[in-house]
């Protein structure tokens, strides 16, 4: 019976910060116990129990007499969680360029391939949370490739709001040149495959920093998905 309680509390958890990240669950909208609970087939207590920690995650908003939104998305929030991630990462890639295991250089060619192939046919909407997967699953192998696991889901947990900008700049595609990202990821291991730890540094410095010059397309494109301090 725990393990079911526990069971229940995690899949319920995991499954609607699942859709807030891949936007299922819209900015802004107003969910429920009930409706949750009705959609994933399990009882309200873990529901309750997972808007609590989802609110502490900053992803949903419980407003007292009103009910439970779907956190706007935050561009102080984004922004924190993009400087922390340039932090670590330049850091990462610095020691990938000393201790990257041919599994890992494996695995990272891998994912770039997947990435290339992706982005040779046209992109359609399905395929568009599959590239925003290997984009993730390609920095997390850096972190997996020098033994920093614990570190990645540490910035994981607190990029909620990045996540979702990041994704909604794959799916405002009509100025989004795919080639530069996938030629970024290349770029970035390229120099972890040389050893170069400066030009490693400076690239994923760079990789991190994109997000700033596409912040204005999206506040323009989707203004009510975003929180105004104004």
């Amino acid at each position: 019976m725990v393990n079911n309680i526990v069971n229940a509390k995690e899949f319920a958890y995991e499954e609607i910060k699942a859709q807030i990240l891949k936007l299922k669950l819209i900015p802004g909208t107003k969910i429920s116990e009930k409706t949750m609970s009705d959609r994933l087939n399990v009882s309200r207590t873990p529901i309750r129990e997972a808007f609590l920690k989802l609110a502490q995650e900053e992803l949903l908003t419980i407003i007292p007499q009103s009910g439970t939104f779907v956190s706007l998305i935050n561009m102080d929030l984004a922004e924190e969680a993009r400087f922390v991630r340039e932090v670590i990462e330049k850091n990462i890639v610095g020691l990938c360029c000393e201790q990257v295991s041919g599994e890992s250089a494996f695995n990272l060619e891998m994912n770039l391939k997947m990435q290339e192939h992706l982005i040779s046919h046209d992109i359609e909407k399905q395929q568009i949370e599959k590239f925003h997967d290997l984009d993730e699953n390609f920095h997390k192998e850096l972190f997996l490739a020098c033994g920093k696991e614990r570190t990645w889901r540490m910035i994981h947990n607190m990029a909620g709001h990045l996540n979702r900008f990041r994704l909604l700049r794959l799916i405002d595609t009509k100025d989004l040149d795919w080639d530069v990202l996938v030629d970024h990821h290349k770029e970035i291991y390229q120099a972890i495959s040389e050893k170069n730890k400066a030009k490693a540094e400076a690239l994923m410095g760079d990789h991190m920093r994109l997000m700033l010059s596409e912040k204005d397309i999206l506040l323009q494109a989707f203004p009510e998905y975003f929180y105004s301090q104004v």
